[in-house]
């Protein structure tokens, strides 16, 4: 019988680490034997174009016949990858055996952000794939905190009761285990410490038949307080899991009626656990029957292409990258030191009201070291090409304060990179490249040497 391939759907720019991580755990629950060698992740062309999807060589496993990654975009709160096994392209209907969402941010950069902000997406893929197999995978590059916070202990803790696998973290089974009771939950939450005065604590009571938890919701004029909509969605969802069959009732939310959309993604979490919103009516959501698409209209099309195409085709690679919707990475210092980069550069006057205070950031950060060239990359669509060649211009700050500083003798080239369209040729001497909808991989008149070597050499191969 044919092998089937493994099919890996993301928004994310799939990683060379994160990928090898996925085959391998596919294959240790399969009992497969595979071998892992330097993972690259290869466009696949046809005729000279793009097909839009990617190709993963360098492991071998005899029960997997080809790995297969290929871009998509969730409706709501997407996980950043589900993995199928089958022999073809997966659809909408099919059902995938992992969702897996990959973080770089450990307790040490940030407490929420780590546990918190990303938990609501299982909470809201139950609903859709209500068997399938949750991992939480940390992809960190800045080490961990030797002593976790109580933050992170609960909601680590919480997330294990709802059934998220832990991976790619060292975890003390002494301190990180499951709940066993939604007792348990309320009285670990009981002896945290408080949040400092001023702000709304998030507390958990159990009043005969009813559970009410405390947290604010609102935030920038709307349901949109990410970490809260998170925890609250996350303790909910385990205290439901342990058997609560009553009452839970959100409080001192900060909302209004108007706020609560049926399309909000906590409205939607809220119908599917059974919660109420304490002074106000909870509309029904209509469920979406579909829980991804693929993705064939976002700019990052373009600069995913070519930074894949470049780290996988050349000597260059990137040291920073932000493409559109997906997570944003570190600043890579020529000695390998992983910075986060900071969003002001006067966060006292940017607080003040001076709004051109926050730091520009590129979509991506190419390093041409054979060239000492380092390429600064602001993505778009094809549409919005001329206001790509405008913010071009707001690059000064993070050339200043880390380019120039990291990288002293290179020479800094700023270039727009688009997705779409149908147009064979740019004129635009600022756009470096442009991936059309048809897959056509189209220069510009100045594009940058490492560009051009990397679509000359991705040609050649598959010539």
């Amino acid at each position: 019988m044919k092998n089937k391939n493994l099919w890996i759907l993301t928004e994310e720019r799939p990683k060379q680490e994160v990928i090898a991580n996925i085959i391998t755990m596919f294959a240790k629950d399969n009992k497969f034997a595979c071998f892992i060698d330097i993972i690259r992740i290869l466009p696949i062309l046809e005729d000279g174009k793009f097909t839009f999807l990617y190709e993963v060589v360098g492991f071998r496993c005899n029960k997997i016949e080809r790995v297969f990654i290929k871009s998509v975009s969730g409706f709501s709160s997407f996980v950043d990858f589900l993995v199928f096994y089958q022999e073809k392209q997966p659809t909408e209907k099919d059902a995938p055996l992992y969702a897996i969402e990959e973080t770089k941010t450990d307790d040490k950069e940030s407490r929420n952000t780590g546990v918190y902000q990303r938990a609501s997406k299982f909470v809201f893929l139950e609903s859709y794939y209500p068997e399938i197999k949750k991992i939480m995978l940390y992809n960190i590059k800045v080490g961990q905190k030797e002593d976790p916070t109580d933050t992170y202990i609960f909601g680590t803790n919480l997330l294990l009761t709802i059934g998220v696998e832990i991976q790619g973290k060292k975890l003390d089974k002494k301190v990180f285990k499951q709940f066993h009771s939604f007792d348990e939950i309320i009285f670990y939450k009981k002896k945290m410490r408080h949040a400092h005065k001023g702000n709304i604590p998030i507390l958990i009571k159990n009043r005969e038949n009813k559970i009410t938890i405390s947290g604010r919701l609102y935030k920038s004029g709307g349901l949109a307080h990410d970490p809260n909509i998170g925890a609250l969605s996350l303790i909910s969802a385990a205290i439901r899991k342990l058997g609560w069959t009553g009452e839970i009732v959100i409080t001192k939310h900060g909302l209004k009626q108007k706020y609560l959309q049926s399309g909000n993604k906590f409205v939607k979490i809220a119908n599917h656990l059974k919660l109420q919103i304490q002074g106000l009516i909870l509309p029904a959501s209509k469920k979406q029957n579909i829980y991804w698409k693929y993705e064939t209209e976002g700019e990052k099309l373009g600069t995913i292409f070519i930074h894949l195409v470049v780290e996988n085709f050349t000597k260059g690679f990137s040291i920073f990258e932000n493409h559109a919707g997906c997570e944003k990475g570190y600043f890579i210092t020529k000695d390998g030191e992983h910075i986060p980069l900071k969003k002001y550069s006067d966060r006292k006057a940017y607080k003040a009201g001076d709004k051109n205070k926050i730091i520009s950031i590129p979509d991506l950060i190419l390093i041409d070291f054979s060239r000492r060239k380092v390429i600064n990359i602001e993505g778009k669509k094809y549409q919005f090409r001329q206001n790509g060649i405008k913010e071009l211009k707001n690059f000064n700050d993070i050339e200043k304060d880390y380019i120039k500083k990291y990288y002293p003798k290179y020479k800094i080239i700023r270039t727009v990179v688009l997705y779409g369209g149908t147009e064979k040729k740019v004129v635009e001497i600022k756009v470096g490249f442009l991936l059309n909808e048809n897959g056509d991989l189209i220069l510009g008149i100045k594009a940058p040497a490492l560009f051009k070597e990397a679509i000359k050499n991705l040609l050649d191969f598959w010539a």
